[in-house]
């Protein structure tokens, strides 16, 4: 993904939005600014951005509202940037489908990274057509049910095998305790976090070279995990 890369920047307070704006396009991004919910929709629907930077106190809507539209028709990666920084606001956006979240007051280098990590995670699921995702050592062929770290084949459980591959469809992407548990163990299970905790940490033993220090699962405190996608 080049860095003309198209970002719909959606933030209610100009200042906030202008640092964007002038920060974003120093990078060669090209930025398009919506100040409502409404707006931003439409933006999103008529220029099929790359990216959206959403706030969530937003004048007319609340942004996990935005999300959720923005959800019903495309798959466009969506950073989260809320002064809101509790847990249960990040995992309930996250839920609704966003992508990442970033509390206010950010930095600028964090901030870039999580949208190089977006980007890229576009483009591995948009280029992953062969069924292969690759990072450093790790393959995970999902045609041939086949995982491989530094060349030697490694053994999962199916249960094992199905959490890394929900992390691997959702690759670069934040994703909550409760989206885990249901794709993996179904609806019912969605409160009995430990079995999250057992099987990321069987995951971590057989992937990681160090299963203390992750390179590949990585965690997101009180959140979720992300599989790493650079």
């Amino acid at each position: 993904m080049s860095h003309s890369a198209t970002i719909i920047v959606i933030e209610d307070e100009t200042q906030i939005r202008r640092f964007l704006r002038t920060t974003l396009a120093a990078e060669g991004y090209q930025v398009i600014e919506a100040e409502t919910g409404k707006q931003g929709l439409t933006e999103a629907a008529t220029r099929k951005p790359d990216l959206i930077i959403l706030d969530l106190g937003l004048p007319d809507m609340d942004g996990k509202e935005v999300v959720k539209g923005v959800r019903s028709w495309s798959t466009v990666p969506v950073i989260i940037l809320s002064a809101r920084s509790q847990e249960s606001d990040k995992i309930f956006a996250l839920d609704a489908g966003a992508d990442d979240y970033l509390v206010k007051p950010f930095g600028v280098g964090e901030l870039l990274a999580r949208i190089r990590v977006a980007l890229r995670h576009l483009t591995v699921v948009n280029g992953n057509e062969d069924g292969v995702f690759t990072v450093d050592e790790l393959k995970v062929d999902m045609t041939h049910r086949k995982v491989t770290v530094g060349g030697t084949e490694i053994h999962l459980t199916p249960i094992e095998y199905r959490l890394l591959t929900v992390l691997v469809k959702h690759a670069g992407k934040v994703l909550t305790h409760q989206l885990l548990l249901k794709e993996v163990w179904g609806p019912n299970y969605v409160e009995r976090a430990h079995y999250l905790r057992i099987y990321m940490g069987a995951l971590r033993h057989k992937l990681e070279k160090d299963p203390a220090r992750p390179r590949f699962l990585l965690t997101e405190v009180g959140v979720g995990y992300r599989l790493a996608v650079d």
